[in-house]
């Protein structure tokens, strides 16, 4: 089983030689090969990697298309069985590898994996990204094991399992190559931000097995590409999350939750005119109009997928976080 390390990078020199060293340290096991995929790069990062690590293979992508776009078009040059795609701030530890291995070996169902996601800048708590796993509820609302809207748990082991999970971050994400091809990789559409979560839905409708394995660890800086107050990260959270919703929600499903979803935005966007900040209530209208003027191209995505009934938990998280002030995953099970 050959696995290939995929780290997607632009003009991020100070981020590769700040954790490309734990990668390469803690990644020194047979048929494990490390790939910088080079989103058009500005700045000397290339030059920085072939001083320093003439080993490492580069893939050089012509344009910056983001997440999505990067990664299609560098994994089309990539050879492996397993490609694990690790953000470039992202820090890795001993051992890391081994037990998503063995999952993949033992479990020939399983296709997607994450293991247990920590804040680099505190090590104790989980990371946003992922955290201890990803699922969505009734409205499409994404949520973590450790992870509740903007609410991050401390680690105290609890979430040291191996589960299944419904969608695994993008921060550090393994799938088996096969899987992720069949799929047509990400929704290039989506640019960045949750098209992982698409194509995880993407690929339970197609029979597959998401799992999180809690007993590797990584721990993310997060923000890194873009800060969490960044209205663009707003304006693509809102608007791929509706993308996501038409392309895979079940047909009987579909109307009603999408034009809650749109009422729910809507609520959200007053929440942050009272927070002042009105530039975020301005990208979640320009968000729903690019969802509009989008609807028939995500309509024919729609109809080569095929929508499974039980996606999701009957829960709204909104409602449990919201009004009913649950701040930890186990609260609200």
């Amino acid at each position: 089983m050959k696995i290939a390390i995929v780290i997607l990078n632009w003009n991020g020199k100070k981020l590769l030689k700040k954790f490309l060293p734990s990668i390469i340290k803690f990644s020194n096991i047979e048929n494990v090969e490390i790939v910088i995929a080079d989103n058009a790069s500005t700045d000397n990062s290339i030059e920085f990697i072939k001083n320093n690590y003439p080993s490492i293979s580069i893939v050089k992508n012509k344009i910056n298309g983001g997440y999505a776009k990067g990664y299609n078009d560098a994994l089309k040059k990539v050879n492996a069985d397993i490609y694990a795609l690790v953000n470039s701030d992202i820090e890795v530890t001993e051992n890391w590898l081994n037990p998503i291995i063995t999952t993949f070996k033992n479990e020939p169902y399983t296709d997607i994996i994450q293991p247990k996601i920590l804040d680099y800048k505190n090590k104790t708590k989980f990371e946003y990204a992922g955290a201890g796993g990803g699922f969505i509820d009734k409205y499409g609302y994404p949520y973590c094991r450790g992870r509740i809207f903007s609410e991050l748990e401390n680690d105290t082991q609890q979430f040291n399992d191996v589960t299944e999970i419904f969608w695994a971050s993008g921060a550090c994400f393994f799938i088996r190559s096969k899987v992720f091809h069949n799929l047509k990789g990400f929704d290039e559409d989506y640019f960045a931000h949750q098209e992982e979560i698409d194509l995880c839905w993407r690929a339970i409708n197609n029979n597959s097995i998401i799992k999180y394995v809690g007993t590797s660890t990584v721990y993310h800086v997060g923000g890194a590409t873009l800060k969490e107050e960044s209205p663009r990260k707003t304006f693509l959270n809102f608007r791929n999350s509706l993308f996501t919703l038409l392309k895979n929600l079940p047909k009987k499903k579909l109307i009603s939750i999408i034009l809650t979803r749109l009422i729910l935005d809507g609520i959200a966007g007053i929440k942050f005119i009272f927070e002042l900040k009105p530039i975020h209530t301005l990208v979640i209208i320009k968000a729903h109009f690019s969802f509009y003027n989008n609807l028939i191209k995500m309509l024919k995505k729609r109809s080569r997928t095929k929508p499974k009934e039980n996606y999701y938990t009957l829960k709204s998280i909104v409602w449990e976080h919201f009004i009913l002030r649950k701040k930890h995953y186990k609260e609200t099970l």
